[in-house]
């Protein structure tokens, strides 16, 4: 169910929620903005399922939030008293939710982290796993918000007062719970005073830069100005890009990336220009188990999001061919830095991710 709310600055509204008196996840629905402003009340595991592939809540950490969220509620509604018949029924709804979208890593490793839950907590009572899913699910919403923010204050050290940025796709408050990833340096430096020029790669063919990163830096009062995808090149040789900051779905353990496609073209172009290329990411988002971007499964779109999605008429010829990859694959040697909760990490990255990890693990005894 979906309700239209009454216009406010969207950076107001949470992209995520919990609404658990109503067993329902409440997500701020991406596919209307910038239009309208709905939000969606999500009860069913179709309904979850489909507001992820439909792209209704996207952006790696709000999927792996809504996962959460998502998974809880399922369990919830879970009659099973004995751990064992629970167990087999959660991990059916978390395969179902886990091919939703293959490419974001977050996906996956938010419903792992709830089935520890439950496999730590398996000699309680089933209620009392579902309380503990609950709080769990909850944690890492705030989780992600402190790694946001952390983030930005890395980031911030990367650039200088006045600096001109580029960022494609949406990695922003919209993708997350609050500040964005690649966004996250820029609203810090809004708060500071450090105006920064950001440029705003339209994305297509979804249009993300264009629908919501534009729209929710404009809404910030930032000096954001919209580019077609074919201009980064032209904005770089003109030297208004100090820097680029993108997110990222997935690093494999080499520093290769994954994120939405048109990327690894920024990268590339930047590269040419002697622009510092970033990639900003959770420790979350590296898949150590992938061990290069070859391996990373790139989900692969419908064919009518080239063709006909933001047209009153198709503007291609029926029956034409058409490669829709949702993300590609940006070489590590291209990436300058990647900046994660716990600072920002270079190459050689196989080396600086055992060390990140090492330091993680140590935190958290």
């Amino acid at each position: 169910m979906s309700n239209t709310t009454q216009e406010k600055n969207i950076m107001a509204y949470e992209t995520v929620a919990l609404d658990d008196e109503n067993s329902a996840l409440v997500i701020l629905d991406q596919t209307k903005l910038p239009i309208s402003t709905e939000l969606v009340n999500l009860c069913t595991a179709q309904e979850i399922w489909d507001a992820i592939y439909l792209l209704k809540v996207r952006g790696a950490p709000a999927i792996g939030v809504a996962a959460a969220f998502g998974i809880y509620l399922l369990a919830k509604g879970i009659e099973a008293q004995d751990f064992d018949t629970f167990h087999q029924e959660f991990c059916r709804q978390k395969e179902y939710l886990n091919s939703a979208r293959p490419t974001a890593v977050n996906l996956s490793w938010a419903l792992n982290r709830m089935e520890r839950v439950c496999t730590d907590n398996k000699a309680l009572p089933v209620s009392e796993i579902k309380q503990k899913l609950r709080e769990e699910a909850i944690a890492m919403k705030e989780e992600d918000i402190r790694v946001c923010k952390a983030i930005g204050e890395h980031g911030l050290t990367l650039v200088k007062p006045g600096d001109g940025i580029l960022t494609h796709c949406n990695a922003g408050q919209l993708a997350t719970c609050k500040y964005g990833t690649a966004t996250a340096p820029i609203y810090l430096g809004q708060e500071r005073g450090y105006n920064f020029r950001v440029f705003a790669d339209e994305t297509r063919p979804l249009l993300q830069g264009a629908r919501l990163t534009a729209y929710e830096l404009q809404a910030s009062g930032v000096d954001v100005t919209l580019i077609c995808d074919n201009m980064s090149a032209t904005v770089m040789r003109n030297g208004w890009v100090n820097a680029v900051f993108v997110g990222c779905d997935r690093v494999a353990a080499n520093g290769d990336t994954a994120n939405k496609i048109g990327t690894s073209v920024v990268a590339t172009v930047a590269k040419r220009y002697n622009v510092p290329f970033y990639v900003c990411a959770p420790t979350s988002t590296i898949d150590m188990n992938t061990p290069t971007g070859g391996d990373i499964t790139i989900e692969l779109r419908p064919a009518h999001e080239v063709t006909d999605m933001w047209y009153e008429k198709p503007m291609a010829p029926a029956g034409v061919k058409v490669f829709n990859p949702a993300f590609d694959v940006t070489d590590h040697d291209l990436i300058a830095g990647i900046v994660t909760e716990y600072g920002v990490v270079r190459a050689p990255y196989e080396e600086s991710f055992k060390k990140l990890f090492e330091r993680k693990a140590g935190e958290r005894k």
